[in-house]
């Protein structure tokens, strides 16, 4: 299942990832975001023991999304180690998006 995080400190919370981190940013005003949101909720099952799936939304964190360069919703970016590895902006079918995921794991 998809979480919303908040949280004190990004850093800590994509260096703390054992498992591949990919962070769904959206806002609750995004059509597609809301679409994308029950993509996530098929994939999650998919690769709980793989990969952990993090929802942020951008209204809360807006320094974040300048930071990473968040410019269309939704953008998802997996992070492995702390460090970004992948970046999908826009809407992708639950098997697209598992298998961009598994790429990582």
């Amino acid at each position: 299942m998809a979480v919303k995080k908040q949280f004190a400190s990004f850093e800590e919370l994509i260096q703390g990832s054992e498992l591949p981190l990919l962070v769904d940013f959206y806002a609750p005003w995004c059509g597609p975001c809301q679409i994308m949101a029950g993509i996530l909720e098929q994939v999650s099952p998919k690769v709980q023991d793989k990969a952990q799936i993090v929802k942020i939304n951008t209204d809360n964190y807006p320094a974040l999304a300048t930071e990473y360069r968040i410019s269309a919703l939704p953008t998802m970016v997996i992070f492995k180690n702390g460090q970004p590895v992948d970046r999908i902006e826009g809407v992708l079918t639950a098997d697209q998006l598992y298998d961009r995921l598994n790429a990582w794991v």
